[in-house]
């Protein structure tokens, strides 16, 4: 669903930036000229923000045959995967994604990071984007601008991972292999809708939001928000074992709120959950070519897993699996997602899968 756990850990310093044991990350920027949405919308010059590491390299066929497209989750950014969690145990020499040997892409989705967002000015005037609009902004931004014609590897945490199916079956020519972490291959409905739409029905509730066109964050409504969607990817384990008292969890509850209070805005978090609102890639799965591992943590109560969801959908795809990881000390949550020491291997697995195709 999101990243906000991870931020969450960042906060709590479970992270910190790894150094330069892989190439300099460089970022950029690309202006699409009069994007057109899903909805009819149409945003003059929509900025898409990204970060690479490495070279691209081409094979004999002239494709490039070494991208690797990086997708963060809802409220993160494209940097947030050069922690040391996530790109210490894969960009490294010798690691799984050596970023030496692959061109790494991590991208900024419309609405967040440094892309294009409401905030920036328009409100709640900017369009209504959805993942189809994202995905097809990255295709422009890596065929037009990074001159990327295939991709590796198409993986995403959360969000990212929804759209790593939208990838799959919108492009199916596209990439060797697709690795979905956190996710569901469904339309958003149940608990996981319901809770998406009191987030933004908390902040627009609050007299202070005024249509959009508040001075001030609209403190109450965006403190709702922020604990519903605290709630919704925690991790009851880890949390016990982080506040074990009262007076520790009422202190942890205060310095979360009080610091993404000091971060959120109440438009682009109202978008960033509506744009869910259209998702559904199960009447496409068999559209996808590429080998696929879709990899779910036992205790994500974003996807839960006795739901039977992914079991059902992945039967639709030619060359697909599903991992369960089971419920262990090291496991997170949803947050389980940016955390591949548990999950690196079958990474490994789908790299060797797909480089027999």
């Amino acid at each position: 669903m999101n990243n906000f756990l991870l931020s969450l850990f960042l906060f709590l310093g479970s992270f910190s930036l790894v150094g330069q044991d892989y190439p300099t990350p460089v970022e950029g920027n690309y202006v699409i000229d009069g994007f057109e949405f899903e909805s009819g919308e149409k945003l003059k010059n929509l900025n898409l923000h990204y970060t690479t590491l490495g070279k691209p390299i081409k094979g004999k066929d002239g494709k490039v045959n070494n991208a690797v497209l990086i997708k963060h989750g809802t409220t993160g950014t494209g940097q947030q995967f050069l922690s040391s969690r996530y790109a210490g145990n894969l960009f490294g020499p010798g690691q799984t994604l050596d970023a030496n040997k692959y061109f790494i892409i991590l991208t900024d989705d419309i609405g967040h990071g440094q892309s294009s967002k409401p905030s920036d000015g328009l409100r709640m005037d900017f369009p209504k984007y959805t993942y189809d609009d994202m995905v097809r902004a990255n295709y422009k931004l890596l065929t037009e601008h990074l001159k990327i014609d295939h991709l590796r590897l198409v993986t995403g945490t959360s969000m990212g991972g929804m759209q790593s199916w939208v990838w799959g079956y919108t492009y199916p020519d596209f990439m060797d292999a697709i690795m979905p972490l956190a996710s569901l291959p469904v339309e958003i409905a149940g608990r996981n809708r319901m809770q998406r739409a009191m987030i933004v029905k908390l902040i627009k509730m609050d007299p202070e939001w005024q249509n959009g066109n508040y001075q001030e964050q609209p403190k109450v409504g965006l403190s709702g928000a922020i604990g519903q969607l605290m709630f919704m990817v925690s991790s009851p384990l880890q949390w016990q074992k982080r506040a074990p008292t009262r007076e520790e969890s009422e202190e942890m509850l205060n310095n979360l709120l009080k610091r993404y209070l000091s971060i959120m805005d109440a438009n682009d978090m109202i978008y960033a959950f509506e744009s869910s609102r259209n998702y559904n890639p199960a009447p496409h799965l068999s559209k996808i070519k590429a080998p696929v591992i879709a990899v779910n943590s036992a205790d994500d109560q974003v996807n839960p897993p006795e739901l039977g969801l992914m079991e059902k959908e992945i039967q639709k795809i030619e060359n697909a699996k599903f991992v369960l990881l089971p419920i262990t000390e090291k496991t997170s949550g949803h947050g389980t997602h940016s955390n591949p020491t548990i999950w690196g291997k079958y990474l490994e697995e789908l790299l060797a899968i797909s480089a027999e195709k």
